[in-house]
């Protein structure tokens, strides 16, 4: 099997200002045709650093993918560091590099200056991956020496933009993986879940999980949005794999029902939308403590106009009384954190947009702002609907999560959902209560 490392360039990376999301998408991508990701490093903006990193990595691995570095400012060392270790630093200008920077920077309005030309430069003796999204080329470099035991190896150098990497990762480098190395057959299916913690999801399908066939492996994936049950399967018949999985979650059902939310990468809201647009019903949303995250959810997927109307983000008392006919005196008695002001923004939102659904959620995503009654991450949440006879009724349901604010935020978008997504599927109050988190 390809033995695969992963390099990251950047001193970003190393203080924490951006999160490498590039090594997450290059291994699932390279998981997806066979190829492992058995390592991944990340180095300073330094030449001694990128090098030894090199060095290490092709001692061990077939293929090295680097990313970042390759821009055109002073602090972008990859390239030049790599002319050193490859081609003793010789460099060569790429004409047809040349002629497509130029031609980008003149449709963007860049004035074409000596950095860009800079861009055209590139270490004597490697392959040019054209960039067709972006300024940088990426790089192929090629080793079969003493320092390699006469074994061929790659190494990849990627710009760090991940548009522009994802682009040359599926364009340039998967095809010369495959065809360079006899890869693993490797199956991955996902299944989606929400409404159980992990200790009780795995307590529940304890049986399921024993009987499996013994070549399927299965992975617990926990996060604020449920948990991912993977299945995997190696060295396979992929069709006989994806049967034989397919008919594995079809049995798992009867351990967790309605806790199913569909195959990666179904949530909680795809869900929602699924059954929204089955019934051709529609939802209006109000928010308080969510900020209006609740909505972005659900206007993140294209097509969403055909069920949802609108929503209210009603941060202050005054909003939500003047924009969703929540009582004044109901949030001086009882507080804007409280069961009737909950039920009255969800019915405020069902009636000012005409739907049939609405959610509302009001609480205290903290730090601050909590009491002893209402600690930060309490959150009242509520369901309002029209009856067949065109009454609207109303449920409504406390929750209490932790102390940080960005969880709490996100975790009461996914269950104020969630709440909407059982009403849909007949789930009775009683289950709710019982079942969820």
């Amino acid at each position: 099997m390809v033995s695969i490392e992963l390099i990251t360039v950047g001193d970003e990376l190393l203080i924490g200002q951006v999160v490498d999301t590039n090594s997450a998408w290059i291994g699932r991508e390279l998981g997806r045709i066979g190829a492992q990701v058995d390592r991944i490093v990340s180095v300073h903006d330094a030449a001694e650093d990128i090098r030894e990193a090199v060095r290490t990595a092709l001692g061990r691995a077939d293929v090295v993918v680097m990313t970042g570095g390759l821009g055109p400012t002073q602090d972008d060392i990859t390239k030049t560091t790599l002319a050193d270790l490859f081609s003793g630093g010789r460099m060569r200008r790429d004409e047809a590099v040349f002629e497509h920077v130029r031609r980008i920077t003149a449709e963007r309005g860049i004035v074409f200056n000596e950095l860009n030309r800079a861009q055209a430069l590139v270490p004597d003796g490697c392959t040019v991956l054209p960039n067709r999204v972006g300024t940088a080329p990426g790089m192929l470099f090629v080793r079969s020496d003493e320092t390699t035991n006469g074994r061929e190896k790659l190494l990849f150098s990627l710009p760090g933009v991940p548009f522009e990497m994802k682009e040359l990762l599926a364009e340039q480098v998967i095809p010369a993986i495959r065809s360079r190395f006899a890869l693993r057959s490797v199956v991955h299916r996902t299944m989606m879940t929400f409404g159980l913690a992990e200790s009780a999801m795995a307590e529940r399908i304890a049986p399921w999980e024993e009987a499996l066939p013994e070549w399927l492996h299965l992975a617990y994936l926990p996060n604020a949005r449920g948990i991912r049950l993977r299945l995997s399967a190696y060295d396979v018949e992929p069709a006989a794999a994806n049967a034989e999985i397919d008919r594995q979650f079809a049995k798992l059902n009867e351990y967790v029902g309605p806790y199913l939310l569909g195959y990666e990468p179904a949530s909680v809201e795809s869900a929602v939308a699924t059954i929204l647009r089955q019934k051709q019903q529609t939802l209006a949303v109000a928010e308080s403590c969510t900020g209006g995250s609740i909505s972005a959810r659900i206007t993140a997927s294209a097509g969403a106009a055909e069920y949802y109307m609108g929503g209210v983000t009603s941060y202050s008392n005054e909003a939500k009384v003047r924009l969703l006919g929540v009582s004044a005196a109901d949030i001086e008695r009882h507080g804007a954190v409280s069961e009737p002001v909950a039920r009255q923004m969800a019915e405020g939102a069902l009636t000012r947009f005409g739907t049939d659904y609405a959610i509302a959620t009001t609480g205290v995503a903290g730090p601050g702002g909590g009491t002893p009654e209402k600690p930060v991450g309490t959150v009242w949440m509520a369901l309002a609907w029209r009856t067949e006879q065109g009454r609207i009724e109303t449920l409504a349901r406390l929750m209490r999560f932790g102390e940080l604010r960005e969880q709490n935020i996100e975790r009461a978008a996914t269950h104020a959902l969630n709440m909407l997504r059982l009403h849909l599927l007949g789930v009775s109050e009683a289950f709710q209560q019982t079942g969820m988190l």
